[in-house]
């Protein structure tokens, strides 16, 4: 009888360790999230970055740390809409990349002015099924400016992504969705790409000179 109900029991760890297992393999999205930030800061903040020459490995340094949070599939699709199904698989892959590039810009052109401090996580806030979350962080810039970034984030699998950025309360993804739209509304996806395409490389090519 005791031999049963110990195996019950141990049957009963199991599956709780198992359970705690799963949630705690994807920590908290703040957990999560506050790895890449810190670590992108901290590169930011390097002497060497100032220089455009040696900005080049940095950065690569940075989009690395970036894809790691980043659901830059999710970005693209988010902001198409209902477009995206029209894309082809090859456009689809052309549009995350060059997308991906340009939100890279704008983000890191938004905290360009980090000046080391550690960044402020002020809040989490979880949906009804823990799924969806929205981490609210402030950035100090080396004027003292304040800036409020927000992280919208989702759980796929066992891992929390990012999928929009909302700075000083702009979505990345409601600011680029109209200028979208109404390429898409006059002319093609293959349109839109290109559009994307040279923007990201002219808005790269200021920031290597700057």
């Amino acid at each position: 009888m005791l031999h049963t109900a110990m195996k019950h029991t141990l049957a009963g760890l199991c599956m709780v360790l198992l359970f705690c297992g799963t949630v705690f393999a994807a920590g908290t999205p703040t957990d999560t999230l506050s790895v890449t930030v810190n670590d992108i800061l901290s590169i930011l903040k390097e002497p060497n970055y100032k220089d455009p020459v040696k900005r080049v490995p940095l950065r690569a340094q940075i989009e690395k740390k970036v894809h790691e949070v980043f659901d830059f599939s999710e970005f693209s699709a988010r902001t198409v809409g209902r477009n995206w199904q029209s894309f082809s698989a090859e456009q689809k892959e052309r549009f995350d990349k060059a997308f991906a590039n340009l939100l890279l810009i704008t983000y890191l052109d938004k905290i360009q002015g980090y000046n080391g401090e550690q960044v402020a996580y002020t809040g989490e806030i979880l949906s009804s099924k823990k799924d969806r979350a929205e981490v609210q962080t402030i950035v100090t810039l080396s004027d003292k400016t304040q800036v409020p970034v927000s992280y919208r984030m989702m759980l796929k699998g066992d891992q929390w992504v990012v999928y929009d950025v909302i700075i000083e309360n702009i979505s990345l993804i409601k600011n680029y969705r109209s200028q979208f739209q109404d390429v898409l509304t006059r002319g093609t996806p293959e349109q839109l790409i290109e559009k994307v395409e040279n923007r990201a490389r002219e808005l790269q090519a200021l920031s290597t000179v700057n």
